[in-house]
C-alpha cells in the first residue's frame, strides 16, 4: 500500500521530509534547466508511456510520483508540443480513475480488505491528479504571454529571439482540464470518504483554483469554461457542504470586480437547480444583510456590485428571494443608494416574477399577495428618495412592470401621477426616466388607443345613465356605496376576476394597443369628435356589456380611464417647459413623449408639438435630428395633397418664431429630397385655387411654404412668375391682406434668371409695387409689413432702386402734404433748422395715417438704402477677386517657358504694386467711396441734401413735439421708429438726437415705444458704440421700468451686447443682477441664463464683478430674501477655488471702513455661501483683524459659525482642531465687543442723568459762528452738487434760481393739455432732458435745498420741493435717527427756505415752567432755521433738550418752532456755564459715534 498523499499549501512544500513515515513526497527531483530539450522530451515520453501502460494507480510509486512532480514543476521549461502531450496523458488517466470510482459501488463488502486497499488507492491517486492538474492551471495562468525559457549553457541568448510557432493553445486545454475537474466533482467521491464529504483541504484546493479562474475575464467568455467552474463552485457549496467559505468568497470577488454579479450570479442558480438546494443562495443573502449599512456607503464600488448581484440573482431565482429578501430591507435606511437602487430593482424583479406559479396563472396564496402589496407600496413610496439615482431607478423599475402586464389598473393612475410629478425634478436622469415610463404607459394602457377626455367623458355618461336603469328601486340609494366597493375591489384586487372582465369590456369599447400599427393608426386617424356625438345623441346604441356587476365594474374603468386621460393632458404644461430644457435628454424624450400623446390623441399634445419647431436651431445633434424625425412623421406624408395640407396649416397663424424654424426645416428637406416635386405641384395648385375649397388665407399660406421652399430651390417660382403678381397683388390680396407682402417675399426668393426676365417681360410688377405703397387697398395694421417687404423687394429687383424710390417719396409727399407743398419749402436753412412754424402747419391738415406711413417710408428706405451700399461694396470686391482669381488660373494654363517668363513679369508687377501700395490704395478709396455714399443719405452733399436729408429734421421735430405725439400714439410710434432708423444710418444724426432718444425711452406712455427705443439701442450700440458708451448707465436703467415688455427687451439687448463682447461689463450690471428676482419668471429666467453664460467667458467675470455687485445692492432697500437670493446665485456660479481664495480675501478686506452694520451682516452672508478648501480657511482666519469690529452683531457671527462648522465636517484631524480653536476666538470676541457696547451704553445713561433736564440758549457770538460755518458748508453742498457736471455749469446761468426754473420747464414732464398748451407756444426742450454725464445724485437721501438747478441725473431742470424724490424728506423730518453718523457737512438743514424760516421765526413764543420740567425725548438739538446762504442773519434759538430718564442712546432731532422754548440773552451764572459745557461734550460725543 502506498503512502498517503497530503495536498500541501504549495508545490515546493512537497520537497520536506514530513513528520509522518508513511506519507507521499518528492524524493529524487529532477532539475529540468539543467537538462537539454531532447532529454526533456525523452523525460516526458516516458512518463507518459508509464502513465499509460502500467497500472491505474502507478502514480502512487515514488519514481513516478518524483518524476511527474519534477514536470510539474519545471512545467515552463518543456516545449509546447510536450506540455500538450504530458496535460493529455495525465487527463486520460484522470478520466479512467473517475471511471473506476463510479464503479466501487457495484463492489460487495465482501471483499474484504482489497476493497478498502482500493478505496484509499482511489482516494490517494484522485487527490494527485486532482493537485497536478489544477498546479498546472496556476502556472500557466501566472505567466501566460512569457516565451518559453531556454537552458543556460553559458552564453547569453536573445530574449527577443523569434520562436518558431508550434503547435499550442492553452485555452483548449485549460477548459479541458477544468472540465475533468468538475466531473471529478461531481462525481459520487463521498463513497471514497465513508459516505462523508471530503476532507476539507481537499476542496478548499478545488474551490480555490476555480475561484482563482473567475479573476480571468478571458476564460469566461468560454462558455465551457465558465459552465465547469460554476458547477464546480456550486458543488463544493452544495453537494459538499462548503457553505460558509464559498460565501465568503464569492462576496470578496463581486466586492472586487465589477465583471463577476453575473457570473457569480448564474453560478449559484445553477447550483440551485442541479441539487435543489439554496444554501449557497440564502447564505449569500444573509451575509449580504448582515453588513452594516455604513461599508457600503464607505465601498461604492462594492455596493453596486453586490446589488447587481442582487438583481441577478432575484432576475435568476425570484421564488427564493422573495422568502429571504425581508433580511434586505435594513438597507433602505442605509447612506448607500446603490444599494437602495439595487433593491427596487430586486423587487421589480420579484414582482413580475416571484408570484406567479409555473403554468402562469395567479397564485392565491394569501401571504404571497400581502407580500407583493407591500413591496409595490415600498416602491411607491421610494419615488420621493433623497437620491436622485434611486428615484430614477424606482421610475425605470415601474416602466419595466407596465412591459411585464404586472400593473393592475387599479395602480395604473397611481403611477401615473407619480410619474408626472416627478417632470419636475430637479435631476435629469430623473425626469428621462419619468418621461420614458409615460411613453410606456401610454403604449401599455388599458383604456384604449384614443385617450381624449371627451370621448372617454361621453362614454362614461352613457353607462352611468345604463347602470342607473339597471339598478333596482329599492337598492338605488347605495349606488354610490357599491362605486365605492368596485373602486376597491379593483384597487386591491390586482389578478381577481374584476380586473380581467374589466379589461376585457374596455377592450370592447376602445381597441387593445397590441394590434399592429396599421390597425392602430387608422383606429386614431378615424376617431373623433364624432364618436362623443354618437355616445350622448345615440343612448340605444350602447352595447350590452352583461349583469349589473360588469356593468358596474365597466363604469369604474371608465372613470380610471378618463382620469389617465386627464393626467397625460395635464402634462402638457410641463413639457413646453421641458422643451426649453438647456439638457438635451429632456428635450429629446419629451418630444418622443409627446409623438406618443399624439399617437393616441392626447388632448394638447399637437400645439405643443408645434412649439418644438424652434428647436431645429439647437446646436445639439440629438436635438436637431429629434425635431425633423418628428417633423417628417406628423406632416410629410405619402400623399402629396395631404402633406401639402398638413404644410399650410402649420404655417397659417404660426409666430415669426415658428415662420423661421419652418423656413429653415424645410429648406433642408427640400435640399435632401425628403419633400418631393409632386407636394411641390400641390402646394402650386393650392395658391392657383385649382383645389376646391380653397380661400385667400390657404393660398397665402401655400405661397409662404413656396417661399420656403425657395431659398434652398429658388427654381421652385421660375414656373409661376405671372401667377404671383396677379394673385399676390390682385383682388385676393384684398381678401387676405398677408398676401401681398407674402408675395413680395417670393419676388425676393427669385433666381438671378428670373429677375431678369421678370424685369425685361413683366414691367408691371413695380406699378404693383408702388400702387401698394402709395394705395390705400390695405388695412393699417397689413399696410406697414407688406410696405416693408415691397421696399424689400424693389431693391432686390430694381436695377436703380435710389431714383425709382425716390419718385414714391415724391409722389408720397405730395399726397401727404398736398401739391403745394414742395421739399424746397420745408427744406432745412444754413444753420440746418427746419422752419418752426412749417409743423404746426403740417399737423394741423395733414391726415395722421398719411404722415406715419410716410415716415415709415422714408426711413425704412434709408435703412436698406445703407444696406445696399454694403452689398454694392461686398460685390465689388468679390468683382476684383475673382478677376484676380481668374487672372491666376489663366496664368497657370500658359506653357513652362511663359509660366517662366509670366510668373516672373507678374512677381515684379506684384513687388512695384505692394512697394507703391496699390492694392491697399484701392480699398482704401473703395471704403472712402461707401462712407461717403453712406454719409449723403442724410446729411447730404457739400451744396445740399438729397431727399431724406430733407426728410430727417422733420421727423426729428415731429419727434420732439411731446404735445402732438401724446395725441396721437400712432403716429408717436411710427415717428419714433423712424427717428431710430435714421439714427442707424448716420452717426451725426445719431449724436445730435440720442438725448431725445433716451428722454423718450423714459418717459413715453405707451410701453411700445419704450421697448421700439430700448431695442434701437442695441442696434445704436453695435453700429456706434462709442457714440453710446457715455449712455450706459442710462440703458442699464431700463431694466427698472415698470413694463415687463420693456425690461425683456431690455435684458435681451443688453445680454447680446455683453456676450458678444459689443459693450464692456461695468458696476452697472447690479442692475441686471437685480433682474434675478424679477416678478415675471420669464425675465428671471432670462437674466440666469445670462449670467449662466457669462460666467463660461474667460475667467468668469462675475469672480471680478461680485464685490461691486455687492456694494451696489447693500446700499440699496432690499428685502433679505431677494438679497440672499441674488447673492447665492451668483456665488454658485464660481466654480474655481482660486477664486473662492480671492473671494474671502476681497471680502474681508470690505469690511473695513465700513460702519453700516447692514453690510456687515451681507458680507458675512456671502462669505458664508462660499466653498472653503483648507487653504481658504486658513486665509479667512488671518485677517480677523478685518472683521473683528463686525463680531459684534449677532447676525455676523451666526455667519462665521456656519463657516467653521461647514469647514469641520470635511476637515482633516488637524485641520479641524485648527477650526475649533478659530471658533472659539470668534466666540470670544464677539463676547468682548458685546460688553464693550453695553458698558458704552450705560455710561451714556448714567451721564445723562447726571446732566439733569435744561434749557439754555447760545450767546450771539456763538451763534454768528454757528450762522458762518452753516453758510460755508452751504457753499460747500452747493459748489459740490453744480459743479459736479460740466453740461449742468455751463449751462446754468447767474440769475435768480427760480427763473431758472420757469424758463427750462420740460414739456415732457407735464400730462395732458398743459403740455400740450405749453408747445404752442415755443419749441420744447425734450433734448435737454437727458445728458450722458451722470454727476452726483441724491442717492444717500440727502435732503437738497429749496432751488431750481438741473438734475445731475438727467440734465432735466427741477424744482426741489420737500419729498418730491425718493429718499429726500421735508425740513421737519430731515431727523437723523438713531445709529447714523451725522454728517459733517451739515447737510441736513440744506433745504430751508425763506417761507420755513419766516414762519418758525414768527411762530416763535417761548415754553412755560411746566412744559420745561415735562419728560422730553432723547437729546435733541433744532438747527431748523439756521443761516441760508443769501438770506439775512437773524438771531436763531438753539434748543437743548436733556432726558430725564436713562435711554439706550442719544438722538439728534429737528424739531420745529413751536415745540422749543427761547431762553433770554443774559450773561450766563457759574450753573448755566456748567449745563452748556456738558451739552457741548456730548454733542461732540454723539458726533464722533
Amino acid at each position: 500500500m502506498a503512502p498517503r498523499f497530503v495536498i500541501p499549501d504549495t508545490l515546493k512544500d512537497l520537497e520536506d521530509v514530513p513528520d509522518e513515515e508513511e506519507r507521499l513526497y518528492a524524493q529524487d527531483v529532477v532539475k529540468l534547466d539543467a537538462l537539454s530539450p531532447s532529454e526533456i522530451d525523452e523525460l516526458v515520453k516516458g512518463v507518459a508511456f508509464d502513465l499509460a501502460d502500467r497500472d491505474l494507480f502507478c502514480v502512487e510509486e515514488q519514481q513516478l510520483f518524483d518524476q511527474t512532480y519534477s514536470l510539474v514543476k519545471g512545467f515552463q521549461f518543456l516545449q509546447p508540443s510536450a506540455k500538450g502531450y504530458f496535460i493529455e496523458s495525465l487527463r486520460s488517466n484522470f478520466s479512467v480513475l473517475l471511471l473506476n470510482i463510479t464503479t466501487l459501488s457495484s463492489h460487495s463488502a465482501s471483499d474484504g480488505p482489497s476493497l478498502q486497499d482500493r478505496i484509499s488507492s482511489c482516494r490517494n491517486v484522485l487527490k494527485i491528479y486532482t493537485y497536478f492538474l489544477q498546479t498546472i492551471v496556476f502556472i500557466e495562468e501566472a505567466q501566460p504571454e512569457q516565451p518559453v525559457p531556454r537552458r543556460n549553457n553559458g552564453k547569453e541568448k536573445n530574449s527577443r529571439k523569434k520562436h518558431i510557432p508550434q503547435e499550442w493553445n492553452w485555452e483548449v486545454h485549460c477548459s479541458k482540464i477544468i472540465s475533468i475537474l468538475a466531473t471529478a466533482v461531481e462525481t459520487n467521491i463521498k463513497q471514497l470518504y465513508g459516505q462523508s464529504d471530503p476532507e476539507e483541504n481537499f476542496l478548499a484546493f478545488v474551490a480555490k483554483g476555480a475561484f482563482s479562474l473567475f479573476e480571468k475575464p478571458s476564460l469566461l467568455k468560454n462558455k465551457e469554461t465558465k459552465d465547469a467552474l460554476c458547477k464546480i463552485v456550486g458543488a463544493c457549496a452544495t453537494k459538499y457542504h462548503y457553505t460558509m467559505q464559498s460565501s465568503a468568497s464569492i462576496l470578496h470577488l463581486i466586492h472586487k470586480y465589477d465583471f463577476l454579479p453575473q457570473h457569480m450570479a448564474d453560478a449559484v442558480a445553477q447550483a440551485e437547480a442541479k441539487y435543489n438546494d439554496g444554501s449557497l443562495a440564502v447564505s449569500l443573502i444573509r451575509e449580504i444583510g448582515r453588513m452594516s449599512p455604513k461599508d457600503y456607503a464607505r465601498d461604492a464600488s462594492g455596493a453596486e456590485n453586490v446589488g447587481r448581484f442582487l438583481v441577478e440573482l432575484a432576475d435568476r431565482m425570484p421564488k427564493l428571494m422573495s422568502t429571504n429578501v425581508g433580511i434586505l430591507m435594513p438597507h433602505f435606511g442605509g447612506e448607500s443608494y446603490k444599494i437602495r437602487s439595487s433593491l427596487v430593482g430586486v423587487f421589480g424583479k420579484l414582482i413580475a416574477k416571484a408570484f406567479k406559479d409555473n403554468d402562469g396563472k395567479s397564485c392565491s396564496s394569501t401571504h404571497r399577495l400581502r407580500s407583493k402589496q407591500a413591496m409595490l407600496d415600498i416602491l411607491l413610496e421610494r419615488c420621493r428618495d433623497v437620491s436622485a439615482y434611486t428615484r430614477s431607478r424606482v421610475l425605470q423599475t415601474w416602466a419595466e412592470l407596465c412591459e411585464e402586464h404586472s400593473v393592475s389598473i387599479g395602480l395604473w393612475n397611481q403611477v401615473s401621477e407619480i410619474a408626472a410629478g416627478r417632470l419636475e425634478d430637479k435631476a435629469a436622469m430623473v425626469r428621462k426616466s419619468a418621461l420614458n415610463l409615460l411613453s410606456t404607459l401610454l403604449q401599455y394602457n388599458p383604456f384604449g388607443p384614443q385617450l381624449r377626455t371627451a370621448t372617454f367623458e361621453a362614454t362614461l355618461e352613457k353607462y352611468k345613465q345604463k347602470l342607473t336603469g339597471m339598478t333596482p328601486p329599492s337598492t338605488s340609494h347605495d349606488n354610490e356605496e357599491n362605486d365605492v366597493v368596485v373602486k376597491t375591489e379593483i384597487s386591491e384586487n390586482e389578478e381577481g376576476e374584476i380586473n380581467n372582465d374589466l379589461n376585457g369590456n374596455v377592450a370592447e369599447e376602445h381597441p387593445s394597443p397590441d394590434k399592429n400599427e396599421e390597425t392602430e393608426q387608422n383606429c386614431v386617424e378615424d376617431s373623433g369628435p364624432s364618436q362623443v356625438e354618437n355616445g350622448v345623441d345615440n343612448d340605444d346604441n350602447t352595447p350590452d356589456v352583461g349583469s349589473l356587476e360588469q356593468t358596474r365594474a365597466l363604469v369604474a374603468s371608465l372613470e380610471a380611464g378618463v382620469r389617465f386621460a386627464k393626467c397625460m393632458s395635464s402634462t402638457m404644461p410641463v413639457l413646453v417647459q421641458l422643451l426649453a430644457s438647456p439638457a438635451a435628454t429632456d428635450v429629446e424624450h419629451s418630444i418622443q413623449f409627446l409623438m406618443r400623446c399624439r399617437q393616441f390623441l392626447v388632448d394638447g399634445a399637437d400645439s405643443c408639438l408645434r412649439k418644438m419647431l424652434p428647436l431645429v436651431f439647437s446646436q445639439e445633434k440629438a436635438i436637431y435630428e429629434a425635431v425633423e424625425g418628428a417633423f417628417i412623421t406628423i406632416y410629410i406624408k405619402k400623399n402629396s395633397m395631404e402633406t401639402a395640407s398638413n404644410l399650410i396649416n402649420i404655417t397659417i397663424d404660426a409666430s415669426v418664431g415658428d415662420i423661421a424654424a419652418l423656413e429653415y426645416i424645410i429648406g433642408i428637406l427640400v435640399s435632401k429630397g425628403d419633400i418631393p416635386s409632386g407636394t411641390i405641384s400641390a402646394l402650386w395648385d393650392f395658391f392657383t385655387f385649382n383645389v376646391n375649397g380653397v380661400s385667400a388665407e390657404l393660398s397665402r399660406g401655400a405661397l409662404s411654404v413656396l417661399c420656403m421652399a425657395a431659398k434652398s430651390s429658388p427654381k421652385v417660382l421660375s414656373s409661376h412668375l405671372l401667377n404671383i403678381i396677379d394673385i399676390g397683388f390682385g383682388r385676393w390680396a384684398k381678401e387676405d391682406p398677408l398676401l401681398a407682402r407674402t408675395a413680395c417675399i417670393a419676388l425676393q426668393r427669385l433666381s438671378e434668371e428670373d429677375r431678369g426676365s421678370l424685369i425685361s417681360r413683366h414691367s408691371r410688377v413695380f406699378n404693383s409695387l408702388k400702387s401698394l405703397l402709395i394705395g390705400q387697398g390695405l388695412t393699417e395694421q397689413s399696410w406697414y409689413s407688406a410696405a416693408e417687404q415691397a421696399i424689400n423687394a424693389i431693391y432686390v429687383l430694381h436695377p436703380k432702386p435710389e431714383m425709382f424710390l425716390a419718385d414714391i417719396i415724391r409722389r408720397f409727399h405730395a399726397s401727404v402734404f398736398g401739391q403745394n407743398e414742395t421739399f424746397e419749402q420745408l427744406a432745412p436753412d444754413s444753420e440746418n433748422q427746419v422752419d418752426e412754424a412749417s409743423l404746426p402747419h403740417c399737423s394741423s391738415s395733414v391726415g395722421v395715417t398719411k404722415l406715419s406711413r410716410f415716415l415709415f417710408i422714408v426711413s425704412h428706405v434709408a435703412l436698406k438704402h445703407l444696406v445696399y451700399i454694403e452689398s454694392s461694396v461686398r460685390k465689388v470686391r468679390k468683382q476684383k477677386a475673382d478677376k484676380q482669381r481668374a487672372a491666376a488660373e489663366s496664368q497657370a494654363s500658359e506653357t513652362d517657358a511663359d509660366l517662366s517668363q509670366s510668373s516672373e513679369k507678374a512677381t515684379e508687377e506684384c513687388n512695384i504694386n505692394a512697394e507703391l501700395g496699390v492694392s491697399a490704395s484701392e480699398d482704401a478709396r473703395l471704403d472712402s467711396l461707401a462712407e461717403k455714399a453712406e454719409k449723403e443719405i442724410i446729411t447730404g452733399g457739400q451744396n445740399q441734401k438729397f431727399i431724406i436729408g430733407i426728410c430727417a429734421p422733420i421727423i426729428a421735430k415731429i419727434c420732439k413735439d411731446f404735445a402732438l405725439l401724446q395725441k396721437f400714439p400712432r403716429l408717436q410710434a411710427s415717428a419714433m421708429l423712424a427717428l431710430c432708423k435714421l439714427m442707424v444710418v448716420d452717426p451725426d444724426f445719431c449724436d445730435a438726437n440720442l438725448q431725445l432718444l433716451f428722454t423718450v425711452a423714459q418717459n413715453a406712455v405707451s410701453e411700445t415705444v419704450r421697448s421700439n427705443c430700448v431695442i434701437a439701442l442695441g442696434d445704436l450700440a453695435v453700429r456706434f458704440p462709442n457714440h453710446l458708451e457715455p449712455w450706459t448707465e442710462h440703458m442699464y436703467a431700463r431694466l427698472s421700468d415698470p413694463s415687463i415688455s420693456v425690461r425683456k427687451n431690455a435684458v435681451l439687448v443688453l445680454s447680446h451686447l455683453i456676450l458678444n463682447d459689443m459693450m464692456k461689463v461695468k458696476g452697472y450690471i447690479s442692475e441686471m443682477a437685480l433682474r434675478l428676482e424679477d416678478e415675471d419668471p420669464r425675465i428671471s429666467n432670462l437674466v440666469k441664463l445670462f449670467f449662466h453664460e457669462l460666467s463660461k467667458k474667460g475667467s468668469n467675470p462675475i469672480y471680478n464683478l461680485l464685490p461691486d455687485i455687492l456694494s451696489r445692492l447693500s446700499c440699496q432697500n432690499l428685502s433679505e430674501e431677494t438679497f440672499c437670493n441674488i447673492m447665492q446665485f451668483l456665488i454658485d456660479s464660481i466654480k474655481k477655488d482660486k477664486q473662492m481664495e480671492g473671494l474671502i480675501e476681497k471680502l474681508c478686506h470690505r469690511f473695513s471702513g465700513i460702519t453700516d452694520k447692514k453690510q456687515w451682516v451681507d458680507i458675512a452672508y456671502c462669505l458664508s455661501q462660499l466653498t472653503y478648501t483648507e487653504k481658504g480657511f486658513k486665509k479667512l482666519a488671518d485677517l480677523f483683524k478685518n472683521y473683528e469690529h463686525a463680531l459684534s452683531e449677532d447676525a455676523v457671527i451666526d455667519y462665521f459659525k456656519s463657516i467653521s462648522n461647514k469647514a469641520k465636517k470635511f476637515a482633516k484631524p488637524e485641520v479641524k482642531s485648527f477650526v475649533e480653536d478659530f471658533e472659539v476666538k470668534l466666540v470670544k470676541s464677539h463676547e468682548e465687543r458685546k460688553e464693550l457696547e453695553i458698558t458704552a451704553q450705560n455710561a451714556m445713561a448714567h451721564q445723562q442723568k447726571l446732566s439733569g433736564q435744561v434749557e439754555m440758549e447760545k450767546p450771539n457770538s456763538d451763534e454768528t459762528s454757528c450762522e458762518r460755518k452753516i453758510e460755508s458748508q452751504d457753499d460747500e453742498v452747493n459748489k459740490e452738487d453744480i459743479g459736479s457736471s460740466k453740461n449742468t455749469s455751463e449751462e446754468s446761468t447767474g440769475g435768480d434760481v427760480s427763473e431758472d426754473v420757469e424758463s427750462h420747464e420740460s414739456i415732457i414732464s407735464e400730462p395732458g393739455d398743459a403740455a400740450a398748451s405749453r408747445s404752442t407756444n415755443g419749441e420744447s426742450h425734450l433734448e435737454n432732458d437727458i445728458s450722458p454725464s451722470a454727476t452726483k445724485s441724491c442717492r444717500n437721501g440727502k435732503p437738497m435745498k429749496k432751488q431750481s438747478r438741473r438734475n445731475p441725473k438727467l440734465e432735466e431742470p427741477v424744482t426741489k420741493e420737500a419729498g418730491e424724490f425718493p429718499g429726500i424728506r421735508p425740513a421737519e423730518a430731515n431727523v437723523v435717527q438713531p445709529g447714523i453718523e451725522l454728517p459733517d457737512d451739515n447737510s441736513s438743514i440744506s433745504s430751508i427756505s425763506h417761507d420755513n424760516i419766516g414762519e418758525i421765526v414768527s411762530n416763535y413764543k417761548p415754553v412755560s415752567d411746566n412744559e420745561q420740567k415735562a419728560e422730553t425725548t432723547p437729546l435733541k438739538i433744532d438747527l431748523g432755521d439756521a443761516g441760508i446762504k443769501g438770506l439775512p442773519r437773524r438771531k436763531k434759538a438753539v434748543q437743548l433738550k436733556l432726558p430725564a430718564e436713562e435711554s439706550e442712546g442719544s438722538v439728534l432731532d429737528e424739531e420745529k418752532e413751536n415745540n422749543t422754548k427761547q431762553i433770554p440773552h443774559t450773561r450766563s451764572s457759574h450753573k448755566a456755564r456748567q449745563q452748556k459745557e456738558t451739552v457741548t461734550s456730548q454733542t461732540r460725543t454723539l458726533r464722533r459715534r
